[in-house]
């Protein structure tokens, strides 16, 4: 009986991972803050670690359903591709191309397309062909950068971070400061300040540099989410990551970790949907907190 159980509950997973391998879902969450007071509801489409995946022809469900999201701004949080030699990132071009016809897009790089762009022996695929091509459709990357959004006069501050790679390494986590942040992107100004900071694993330190939204991605939901739990294992093999999925509700800031769109070294989803995330923004007279939506 026991080895009928255990069969079951294996055929039960393996089923299941390759339904989550297959589809997605658009997760909605409600972002209310007095620094954005003045402005009406504004809508982000926030896409992360699609690793070449694809949903359709040329992505084309992945496109419908941003288009159907109806966004004011599509925000993208790294990890698009994949770096590795004998991949190629041609098939997830035809999609990204098309987004700035929906409104503005902005890229902020993830662990793959750092190592593409700083250690360029290592790889055949060229970071900076990608780079142009996506530039060329009307992509704006920000590479340690920032832009100032200004949706009804309010102004809004979206910085894309790159952290050291060292702080991407798998085994024994890598200390950064907010003077190392600061050494990048600047200090944090009054504006409400959008991060674009694909590892999870620096929360504490985006929010005492300054950050009020922090978007990240990289974590991939955990790979397998049990219910009152959340995520069992990240894809760089830490047990039980503190920011692996969701929205956290910090004292000073809200932060959204993508389960994201894709896997790659580990294709393994279980009770771990993949996801597009709309931000849906509201200015509000006081600090506010508001229920996420599905």
């Amino acid at each position: 009986m026991l080895m009928i159980v255990l069969g079951i509950l294996c055929l039960i997973f393996f089923i299941e991972n390759i339904r989550e391998l297959r589809t997605f879902r658009v997760k909605t969450y409600r972002i209310v803050s007095h620094k954005l007071n003045g402005m009406q509801k504004k809508r982000i489409v926030f896409l992360s670690d699609l690793h070449n995946c694809s949903y359709g022809k040329k992505n084309g469900r992945l496109l419908a359903a941003v288009r159907r999201a109806r966004p004011d701004l599509i925000l993208i949080g790294g990890d698009m591709l994949v770096r590795k030699n004998g991949s190629s990132y041609a098939g997830i071009l035809p999609f990204l191309c098309r987004l700035p016809r929906i409104c503005p897009v902005y890229y902020a790089n993830g662990n793959h397309e750092q190592k593409l762009k700083e250690e360029t022996d290592r790889y055949d695929q060229s970071y900076a062909a990608y780079k142009k091509a996506l530039e060329d459709a009307g992509i704006i990357f920000l590479e340690n950068e920032a832009v100032i959004w200004r949706p009804d006069g309010v102004r809004i501050r979206i910085s894309g971070l790159e952290i050291p790679l060292s702080a991407y390494e798998k085994f024994g986590k890598r200390g950064l400061s907010v003077r190392q942040i600061e050494d990048r992107i600047g200090r944090a100004d009054p504006s409400y300040q959008i991060l674009l900071a694909h590892h999870p694993a620096y929360v504490r330190q985006y929010e005492e540099w300054g950050a009020n939204l922090i978007l990240s991605g990289h974590l991939h939901g955990g790979l397998i989410e049990l219910p009152g739990i959340g995520g069992v294992m990240s894809p760089d093999f830490r047990p039980f990551p503190a920011y692996c999925g969701g929205i956290y509700r910090d004292p000073t800031a809200d932060v959204v970790v993508s389960r994201g769109l894709g896997v790659h070294s580990v294709p393994i989803r279980f009770l771990d949907p993949a996801e597009v995330v709309v931000l849906e923004l509201e200015g509000a007279d006081e600090p506010e907190f508001q229920e996420d939506m599905e």
